[in-house]
């Protein structure tokens, strides 16, 4: 579980309805038509934007900001340079059988191993990530889209409330719950977007490029285990991935 995350979402929500709480009557915020227009249009305009597959699939891909499974460049950097040095005194096929924590660096080692070409395994990988990322930005793409549209949602619900209520003006009593529609929808659309979707969109943007950076890392990796490059050039080139500071870190625990 991502702590930044989960205390990200969970402050940002305590603080909202902490505020509706110390205000007074919590069911004033609560209006099942302000409700309907929000959460059901904004969830079939967005649908209306994508594939019913990419929109279902968008909710598995929302557990990517909950739960980080990037391993730490260094720790790859670590693992790549092991084989290396095994593979530069052994050869190649001693890396078969051997645990690789990663499964895309264990499928670039298993296509060395079992002889393809490197441009043909530069070329299957490099497809992997792309594809990859792809699939990613589909995801993204989803909750980027929520936190467009539920605002313009609430907008509508609160145009819709403002119809109604000046409809009625001769009637007072149909004020006031025609007036909570015209404010609860903006505020849920609002809550939506700010709390929940575009916070999920970036994280997962975020999720997004950290694995790009690690499978470059490995595809790099793979081709000098497989053109024999020597395990410490191999290292000084994998460290062009790290921040400068974790560089220096690293060579001093070197």
């Amino acid at each position: 579980m991502d702590l930044a995350t989960l205390l990200g979402m969970l402050g940002a929500s305590g603080v909202i309805i902490g505020a509706i709480a110390l205000g007074g009557d919590v069911m004033l915020f609560i209006n099942v038509p302000s409700l309907l227009i929000v959460i059901g249009g904004t969830a079939f305009a967005v649908m209306f934007r994508a594939t019913m597959g990419q929109f279902i699939g968008s909710f598995k891909v929302a557990m990517g900001a909950f739960f980080s499974k990037n391993v730490p460049p260094q720790t790859l950097i670590e693992e790549a340079v092991e084989l290396a040095n095994v593979a530069r005194k052994e050869g190649i096929l001693a890396l078969e059988g051997r645990e690789i924590s990663h499964p895309f660096l264990e499928t670039g080692i298993g296509m060395c191993i079992d002889g393809h070409p490197p441009e043909v395994v530069q070329k299957v990988l490099s497809k992997d990530i792309n594809l990859t990322i792809q699939r990613q930005e589909a995801g993204y793409s989803i909750f980027k889209a929520t936190g467009d549209v539920a605002p313009a949602m609430g907008m509508i619900g609160t145009l819709i409330g403002l119809v109604q209520m000046l409809a009625n003006m001769d009637d007072p009593k149909a004020i006031g719950p025609a007036m909570a529609v015209a404010l609860l929808t903006t505020l849920y659309g609002a809550v939506i977007a700010n709390a929940f979707a575009i916070p999920i969109a970036e994280k997962l943007k975020l999720r997004s490029v950290e694995e790009k950076l690690n499978k470059s890392l490995i595809l790099e990796s793979i081709s000098g285990i497989q053109e024999g490059v020597n395990p410490r050039v191999l290292e000084q080139m994998l460290m062009t991935y790290l921040p400068e500071s974790q560089r220096q870190s690293a060579n001093k625990d070197g």
